[in-house]
């Protein structure tokens, strides 16, 4: 059976690990223009000389206002291209493969004079009301993830991820609870995130996987369950998905229904659109202790574990916890006699 330490390989995309270091906002830019900037250099790098077999690096978002905040990266002009290929190119020597997560914020883009959405619904009262995006300006923005997606293939990355989940613009369209539209795109809640996903796939290489990170349930009231996520998820496989990153919630404030704060709550959602879909996934959510995801991967629950807030603490986290599973150090040369 597979472990921590396994190989991994989707179509083009070669891991020598199945440990992801999942996407986590830094909220680091110094100048508001969209660039990643030396701490971001040093903090995938380092990631990356800790062992970590694919590195998904944070929201980086297709227009300005399309950010949760100023402070977040961006791909919306050519200009953004060498800061990241700086990055990837230095990832890379450390035997890490690495993607970015291209996204929009849609209506929890904070920063943005007005935010827009599918829908004229705030998130709660203390968000701003968004303007609802014109069928026009949809297709618009369909050409968008495009672009920056064209834009991360040229800066060298090895896959991209898109961001369904977490209430932001793709997961608004796929709500019904967010998504109140009388157009196409609110009589077919898979649509904008179908149309996104071609898009995307025609400027990425055949042989490069993509993968889309989905809500697999809500948490507001009269949010969508798991039944609903795996249509969803079967539309976007159609359209070319070829990973899923199995997530949870984030559209708004828990209603009745609470996310799980114990270890591993999210893997049996993951190992349900596995199952139904026969496609393979990422399983995320407090798997910081290296037995529980290595046994994730062994009990063929998911083929791949992310682990955010335990590399945040921890830049060796994959290190470490392949040394504890298997005995053996995959250390770079430099620390071997650290081991």
């Amino acid at each position: 059976m597979p472990d921590l330490s396994s190989e991994f390989e989707l179509k083009s995309l070669k891991l020598k690990n199945r440990i992801v270091m999942p996407p986590m906002c830094q909220y680091s830019v110094e100048a508001k223009d969209g660039v990643p900037n030396d701490w971001h250099f040093v903090h995938y790098v380092s990631r990356a000389v800790g062992g970590a077999g694919l590195i998904i690096m944070e929201m980086t978002d297709v227009e300005p206002d399309g950010r949760i905040t100023d402070y977040d990266l961006g791909l919306w002009s050519d200009d953004h291209i060498p800061a990241f290929r700086r990055i990837i190119d230095e990832v890379h020597r450390y035997g890490a493969k690495i993607g970015i997560q291209i996204a929009h914020a849609g209506r929890k883009a904070e920063d943005a004079e007005v935010p827009v959405g599918p829908s004229e619904i705030p998130v709660d009262a203390s968000f701003k009301k968004p303007r609802a995006l014109t069928t026009e300006e949809v297709r618009e923005m369909v050409g968008k993830f495009r672009e920056a997606a064209r834009r991360a293939v040229d800066a060298g990355v090895d896959t991209l991820e898109l961001h369904g989940a977490h209430g932001y613009l793709i997961h608004q369209f796929h709500s019904p609870a967010i998504n109140n539209r009388s157009d196409e795109y609110g009589r077919d809640y898979a649509l904008f995130g179908t149309e996104v996903i071609r898009a995307v796939k025609s400027v990425m290489p055949a042989d490069m996987p993509l993968i889309m990170r989905i809500s697999a349930v809500e948490y507001i009231d009269g949010g969508y369950d798991l039944d609903h996520a795996i249509e969803i998820c079967r539309r976007y496989r159609e359209a070319g998905v070829d990973l899923f990153h199995i997530s949870s919630g984030g559209e708004g404030p828990a209603g009745k229904r609470k996310p799980g704060n114990y270890p591993g709550y999210q893997v049996p959602m993951a190992k349900a659109v596995k199952e139904a879909l026969n496609v393979p996934v990422i399983a995320v959510g407090l798997l910081d202790d290296p037995q529980l995801a290595n046994s994730v991967i062994a009990n063929g629950d998911a083929d791949l574990i992310a682990v955010g807030r335990g590399m945040l603490r921890d830049p060796y986290w994959a290190v470490h916890a392949i040394r504890h599973i298997t005995g053996e150090v995959q250390a770079p040369r430099q620390y071997a006699r650290g081991y």
